[in-house]
């Protein structure tokens, strides 16, 4: 099977926020999506920003246009959730996002009435209908697709410092799990989701394709659902690693950072260096530490198994490829990923707030409504960088 890559200026940024509707009273996720979208259709249809519905009908997905730096992308996003919230306010439906919604309950939901995700759910049942999660995903351009697996492998190295930094879902369904980011372990039961295959190359990749769709497993690429993966349509990788994140500047942040890695890696091979890359059982193992213990994890960095704490790795990573976020002019969005170390990822706060009101979920989802509408702004989080 021959997959085209489709041509993507170097570095691009694309960016896609699954958000939550929610009672603004109770809390309860709310199934208003399909008319939320219809309300908008007409308003947005020439905006460089698109409102989606996504499997579940409580979720919107809002998606960027095609930013020269994540300030762009971000911007596209704020300009969507503002075009979201007039129609939501009148509805007295707030939003929210993380990994995970605290309490709801997998049989309460509706699904999407679409043959996608229909056909989804009929054949992964159980594990199909408790997809009760909510991410993150950053588009970013390869100019060569020679380039693609290289860069995914390496990438791969640093899938728990995504996974840690964007961790928000310590609960589900009501029950504290010991984990900082539930959604990535529950996520990676699909069939085609979690971890990437170790390929080599875009032939390796093609094969793979070939047999699953020959086997009928899928139709198509966009049934490939990893932790990260190409995205052959756009002409970028695509990293879905994270759980959904709680603000506009912890995800402007992530964004960053997979922009300045990615191209990283791509000087590196046009400097005609090999990238790095370490064995899939030590990538498995950093996903799970990551999924359980997120900031506070420790990693293992290269293939000989020296292990850091994550945090350390990743400001040495930060200090070292400062000039490239500064030459990509995200400087100032790169440095908030300092703010999400020092303050906590959301997991954490949730946490926090849960343990003050004496275990109330209710609480937590309240805490997540008030973060989402009254935090900061990217303009006044990256003004209060003084950067």
């Amino acid at each position: 099977m021959t997959v085209p890559f489709a041509t993507s200026a170097r570095s691009s940024v694309g960016i896609e926020w699954e958000v939550m509707l929610a009672d603004g009273v109770t809390g309860n996720l709310a199934p208003r999506a399909p008319e939320v979208i219809a309300a908008l259709a007409t308003d947005t249809e020439h905006e460089r920003f698109t409102v989606t519905g996504e499997l579940l009908t409580n979720t919107v997905e809002v998606t960027s246009g095609i930013g020269d730096t994540v300030a762009a992308a971000t911007d596209d996003i704020a300009d969507a959730i503002a075009a979201v919230r007039r129609v939501t306010d009148p509805l007295g439906v707030e939003l929210l996002c993380a990994g995970s919604h605290p309490f709801a309950q997998w049989y309460e939901q509706e699904v999407t009435d679409s043959t996608r995700y229909h056909t989804l759910i009929e054949r992964t049942q159980w594990w199909g209908r408790n997809m009760m999660i909510w991410g993150i995903h950053v588009h970013v351009g390869v100019d060569d697709v020679t380039k693609v697996f290289p860069i995914i492998n390496a990438l791969s190295i640093y899938l728990p410092h995504l996974q840690a930094l964007s961790a928000s879902s310590p609960f589900w369904a009501g029950e504290r799990t010991g984990y900082a980011s539930n959604r990535s372990l529950v996520f990676q039961q699909l069939p085609t989701a979690g971890l990437p295959w170790p390929l080599d190359d875009w032939a390796q990749f093609e094969g793979y394709l070939d047999d699953m769709v020959r086997t009928g497993v899928m139709h198509d690429a966009t049934e490939v659902r990893w932790d990260i993966r190409p995205a052959p349509r756009w002409g970028t990788i695509e990293v879905r690693a994270c759980d959904g994140m709680s603000t506009l500047p912890e995800l402007a942040a992530v964004a960053s950072l997979v922009q300045v890695l990615v191209e990283h890696f791509s000087r590196e091979l046009d400097a005609g260096r090999e990238l790095p890359r370490i064995q899939p059982w030590f990538v498995r193992e950093n996903k799970w530490r990551a999924a359980r213990y997120g900031l506070d994890a420790r990693v293992i960095v290269d293939r000989e198994g020296h292990e850091e704490a994550v945090t350390d790795h990743l400001r040495a990573t930060m200090e070292a490829l400062a000039d490239i976020a500064d030459e990509l002019k995200c400087t100032r969005e790169f440095g908030g990923l300092e703010s999400i170390m020092t303050q906590g990822a959301s997991s954490t706060r949730q946490v926090l707030v849960a343990d003050a009101a004496g275990g109330d979920l209710r609480e937590v989802v309240m805490h997540l409504i008030r973060e989402f509408r009254a935090g900061p702004t990217l303009r006044e989080h990256l003004a209060s960088l003084g950067r």
